[in-house]
């Protein structure tokens, strides 16, 4: 199962169809997330978080194009990222679970995930289910569905923000077929929403237990303005208690 494969696949008709509906809800969804520091683990080949406007985005992984690293120890201090992007990495990942606890680990309280993945319960992955043993990406890929990721990312103290599905036309190979199925794209958004072909989740990591702390000066100043003296007609003053 190899992910530099799934790149290669990604620049097929199918790839781009795929990939064209992926980017759309990335860019609707990223675009309104701040921060300082974001991270794209995989896929070098592809900017998808070219409408984040965070000052410092990184793109790492086995074959990152800034840094190189395991998808399992992640080369940043814990709590330092504000947001981290997982395109079709659990996929093609034999311990999906440990890169979800590194990116639990390295982002800060209220950062947030971003999943990208095949949906099983639609045409591409009953398409996945007939393929034979040995097959290409990215139907060698385990797909798991957004509910399970929901309930994993649950388990890690991640709030689920937003699910998006998309891609309703069959996995079909040409071009000119794929646009022959555009109604169903239309339809499908429409009347079984959570078939589509890929799905996106966004997730923010939530800390139990976290109180926000007040600077302590206003508390001197609330209590110098209740004890502040009061002029009386006569000339004198009294202190309010």
């Amino acid at each position: 199962m190899s992910i530099l494969r799934f790149e290669e696949w990604l620049q097929t008709p199918q790839g781009r169809y795929l990939l064209d509906w992926e980017q759309d809800g990335l860019d609707r969804l990223v675009a309104d997330l701040f921060g300082y520091h974001a991270v794209q683990l995989g896929l070098p080949g592809f900017e998808l978080l070219r409408a984040n406007r965070m000052p410092r985005r990184i793109n790492c992984g086995p074959q990152g194009r800034d840094l190189r690293c395991s998808e399992y120890e992640l080369p940043f201090a814990t709590g330092s990222l504000d947001l981290v992007l997982l395109p079709h990495v659990l996929e093609f990942s034999a311990h999906p679970h440990r890169v979800l606890r590194e990116v639990e680990r390295v982002l800060v309280p209220e950062g947030s995930v971003v999943i990208s993945g095949f949906n099983p319960l639609s045409l591409w992955g009953l398409r996945r289910v007939l393929a034979r043993r040995g097959a290409e990406p990215p139907w060698s890929g385990h797909y798991r569905s957004a509910m399970r990721i929901r309930d994993w990312l649950n388990l890690l103290g991640f709030e689920i923000q937003e699910s998006r599905f998309g891609c309703y036309a069959p996995p079909l190979r040409t071009p000119r077929w794929l646009e022959r199925w555009g109604c169903i794209d239309r339809a499908g958004s429409r009347w079984w929403p959570v078939l589509g072909a890929g799905y996106l989740l966004h997730g923010i990591k939530r800390v139990q237990g976290m109180r926000l702390i007040t600077p302590h000066w206003r508390g001197r100043k609330a209590v110098a303005k209740r004890l502040s003296p009061v002029a009386q007609r006569d000339g004198s003053t009294r202190n309010m208690q």
